[in-house]
Order: structure tokens, then sequence, then C-alpha cells
């Protein structure tokens, strides 16, 4: 996906400044996501991780629901890194979570500044289940 109506340089900057606050004292795996939103704004969140592993939150959630619980409601693009030299896409659970409250958003995949891609939120997703699955929706 080539279509990006920003710069993401700034984005990821954002995603790599979060990644330094995550809390991953079991993993020492540190994620950053910064969420562009329509108006311009950005959110960002970190991963925190539990000993009760079932209750660690990943930065793209920390991210989506920060931006929620402020009032957001349309969003652009969310970066993502890792504290590795590996692309770090979104786990399932924040891949639904980012369909079902960002739709067809860019996800940028980030190494550094310099090196990044970006693909749609679909690419990542195919055949998402979402409400027009459900009855009555």
């Amino acid at each position: 996906m080539t279509k990006k109506r920003y710069d993401p340089v700034p984005l990821i900057r954002a995603a790599i400044t979060a990644s330094a606050g995550a809390k991953a004292l079991y993993s020492r795996f540190q994620v950053g996501a910064a969420l562009l939103c329509a108006d311009g704004s950005v959110v960002t969140g970190f991963n925190i991780e539990s000993s009760s592993y079932g209750l660690t939150i990943c930065a793209e959630r920390v991210a989506m629901f920060r931006a929620l619980s402020e009032g957001k409601e349309s969003f652009t693009a969310i970066a993502i890194v890792a504290g590795s030299r590996n692309w770090c896409p979104p786990c399932g659970a924040c891949r639904q979570v980012l369909w079902e409250w960002a739709g067809e958003i860019e996800v940028i995949l980030a190494r550094s500044e310099e090196e990044y891609q970006i693909l749609s939120l679909s690419e990542l997703l195919p055949h998402a289940f979402d409400h027009g699955y459900l009855p009555n929706a």
C-alpha cells in the first residue's frame, strides 16, 4: 500500500519514544505504537505486561483505548515499533480491535525512521469478522 497523506516519520518517531516506556518486565520486548487520528493528533501506547500473561495488553490496544477514551473517533494510521530488528505486526487481538474501531487504516511497521513498510489493515486481517456478521446489527 503506498497511498499516504501524511509523513510517516513523525509517527514512527512517536512510536519509538513510546516504546521506551514499555512495562515489559518479563519478556523485555518493548513495543510502542502511535495512532494518527483524523484530526491530526497522535495518541501513543506501549505494551504493559502482567505476571498473569493473559492480562498483558499490547501497545496498539493501549493507544486505541486511550484515543477512544479521549473522544477520538476517526483514525488514519498506526505506527508500530519493537525492540528488535524484526517487523512487529499487530497480534490477532489488536488487529481485531483496530478493525472494529478504525477500519481500513494504514499500518506502519517500522524498524527505524528510515526502514519501514506501510500495509493496509485488510492486508493484515483478510476476511475480518465485524458487526456485519452479528444478528440485528
